[in-house]
């Protein structure tokens, strides 16, 4: 989502603005559309730039889940060097075709593969794989491979991340649903497939949304914050919310984020 907080568009009502967030493609991670309608403040890391001074370093590159390939394509932009192989994964075939589409003038190989399946490349074939929001990372498959000596570097989505936004709609979730994807199981999950994990950060983001409209289109998007998500079935709640952003200004929720490297000894 942008960076910067913009103005509160103009008054439109409920029908028009549900309508619009329900009739925009959902493809990729381009969050441009969200200009003017929901900011998101980013992590002190810069995720994408640090990315592209391990890709000058690195020889052969694996992008997990890769999406629409923005974050690859912005860092192949920026690295002082491009590998001499990089391959990325994607499991949502629309993300796949657009994917293919931004990442071949570059040299990219998109290889599709379904997010829960075993990574279709030989052991220890790079020596960098890298990922922004993985689903679940698969640390046995990372460290398989990974070369010796070879690094994971990755932005995860951290616990009980626009859990202000999910409760909305699903009411309070039991502990183990706003446990999950905590900081420290992972380093203990990615330690038991054998790798030592160097660097872990953890930050929680304001976001606020400005209008009903950002908030179907976020739902529709990012699918696993409210699974199953229709406008029809959460009418109800869209209204109420709808109702509170009038009277009150923008609904702010908190994303949180944490940073991941690990190395293969």
């Amino acid at each position: 989502m942008p960076e910067q907080q913009n103005p509160h568009p103009p008054h439109r009502t409920f029908e028009d603005l549900v309508a619009e967030g329900a009739s925009v493609p959902t493809e990729g991670w381009d969050f441009s559309w969200f200009e003017g309608r929901a900011t998101e403040a980013r992590p002190s890391w810069g995720y994408a730039v640090s990315m592209a001074e391990r890709l000058g370093r690195a020889g052969a590159v694996l992008d997990v889940q890769t999406g629409g390939g923005e974050v690859l394509d912005f860092a192949l932009g920026r690295a002082p060097r491009r590998p001499l192989l990089t391959v990325a994964t994607e499991g949502w075939p629309p993300n796949v075709a657009k994917a293919t589409a931004l990442l071949r003038p570059r040299g990219v190989a998109v290889v599709a593969a379904a997010e829960d399946d075993p990574l279709p490349f030989a052991d220890g074939a790079f020596d960098l794989v890298v990922s922004r929001h993985p689903v679940r990372p698969h640390w046995d498959e990372i460290a398989r491979v990974l070369r010796t000596g070879g690094t994971y570097f990755a932005q995860h989505v951290g616990p009980s991340s626009v859990f202000e936004l999910v409760e909305h709609f699903l009411g309070p979730q039991p502990d183990e649903v706003r446990g999950a994807r905590r900081p420290d199981r992972e380093r203990a999950d990615a330690e038991a497939a054998g790798l030592d994990v160097v660097d872990l950060r953890a930050e929680r983001l304001r976001m606020e949304f400005h209008d009903i409209g950002a908030v179907v289109h976020f739902l529709r998007k990012v699918v696993w914050m409210v699974p199953g998500f229709t406008v029809e079935e959460y009418e109800p709640r869209l209204r109420a919310l709808h109702e509170r952003i009038r009277a009150e200004g923008p609904f702010v929720a908190h994303s949180t984020r944490h940073l991941f490297e690990a190395r293969k000894p």
